[in-house]
C-alpha cells in the first residue's frame, strides 16, 4: 500500500455496503488510507465520492452536501425495512393516478420532519437502530429535521412509480418512500434507488469498481470543495497559513474558503471573517 491522495467518484454497485466498496477500492487502488462520504444502501447504486490520504480531510464537506436520487417505489406493498430486503408487513391493492402522486408530494417538500426507518445505522445508547430492531425492539429512531427541495414524477407504471429526489443531508429515501404509501393508502417500499449526483459531482464522471486499478488517477481534493470561494494568498500570508497562524485579507466574503498560495498549490480550507480576518481550518500536507 502507498499513499495516494485524491478522490474517486465512484459508481457503486448493488449488493455492497459504503465500507465495503471502499474497502475494494482501496486495495484495487493499493492506497494506504481512505474514507467514504455517505452510507448507500447495499441495494444502491450510484455515486459514492471516496477520499484517499489528503483528501479525507475533505469528506466531512461532503458528508453535509446536497444530493439527488432517482427512486423506483413498489406500490401496495410496504416492508419492515421500507425496501425490497425486507420483510412484507402489508399489502394492499393500488388504485393511484399520476394526480394522485402529485397532490401528496407538497407535503414532502421544503423543512419537514422525518422519521428514520428503524432499520438504519442511527445510533441510541451505543447501538445501531437496525441492531435493535433485528432483536425485536420496535421503537423507531427520533425524528428529526431534513429539507427536501424538490420532488419530480419521471414516470407511474402499474404499480411502479419513479421519482426524481433532490435533497439536503440527512434524508432518508426510505422513509420517503414509505410516508408517501401511507399518504396514498396503499403502502410503498424502495424497489431500486440510483443516487444520480452529491455536491455538484454527478453519475456521468463516475467510474466502476472493477475499473479502478493502482494506475487510476485520482481527482484534486480541491474539487470536493468547489462550492467555497477560493482565495489566493501572497506569499508572505501563505507561509503564515501554513504554519496555522490567522491572517488578514480584505474583501473576502465570510465563511469557508479554499486556501492557495502564489503558485496556485492548494493549502486547504479556512473561516473568513466579517472584518477581513482568516482563520485556517484544515491544512493539506504538502498540497495536493
Amino acid at each position: 500500500m502507498v499513499r495516494r491522495d485524491g478522490l474517486v467518484v465512484l459508481d457503486k454497485p448493488p449488493g455492497l455496503t459504503s465500507t465495503q466498496a471502499l474497502a475494494q477500492a482501496k486495495r484495487q487502488l493499493q492506497a494506504a488510507k481512505g474514507g467514504h462520504t455517505g452510507t448507500l444502501d447495499p441495494l444502491a447504486t450510484g455515486v459514492l465520492v471516496l477520499c484517499f490520504g489528503e483528501a479525507t480531510k475533505a469528506a466531512p464537506f461532503l458528508l453535509e452536501a446536497d444530493k439527488r436520487y432517482q427512486v423506483t417505489i413498489g406500490l401496495g406493498v410496504a416492508t419492515t425495512t421500507y425496501d425490497a430486503e425486507g420483510d412484507v408487513v402489508e399489502r394492499r391493492p393500488v388504485q393511484v393516478g399520476r394526480e394522485d402522486v402529485a397532490r401528496c408530494l407538497g407535503v414532502f417538500l421544503g423543512e419537514i420532519e422525518q422519521v428514520p426507518p428503524r432499520f438504519s445505522a442511527i445510533k441510541k445508547d451505543g447501538t445501531r437502530f437496525y441492531q435493535r430492531a433485528r432483536n425485536g425492539d420496535l421503537e423507531a429512531p427520533p425524528s428529526r429535521q431534513v429539507r427536501i427541495d424538490r420532488i419530480d414524477i419521471v414516470s407511474l407504471e402499474g404499480a411502479d412509480l419513479t421519482l426524481d429526489v433532490t435533497c439536503g443531508k440527512g434524508v432518508y429515501v426510505r422513509s420517503l418512500a414509505h410516508d408517501l404509501g401511507v399518504r396514498l393508502g396503499c403502502g410503498g417500499h424502495v424497489k431500486a434507488l440510483r443516487r444520480l449526483a452529491v455536491a455538484g459531482f454527478t453519475i456521468d464522471q463516475a467510474v466502476e469498481l472493477a475499473q479502478l486499478t493502482a494506475q487510476t488517477p485520482l481527482m484534486a481534493s480541491d474539487e470536493a470543495l468547489r462550492h467555497m470561494t477560493a482565495v489566493e494568498l501572497p506569499y508572505l500570508l501563505a507561509v503564515a497559513v501554513a504554519k496555522g497562524q490567522t491572517v488578514h485579507m480584505p474583501g473576502v466574503d465570510p465563511g469557508w474558503v479554499r486556501l492557495y498560495g502564489a503558485d496556485r498549490r492548494f493549502l486547504g480550507v479556512g473561516w473568513a471573517l466579517a472584518d477581513g480576518s482568516i482563520r485556517p481550518k484544515r491544512l493539506w500536507v504538502g498540497g495536493v
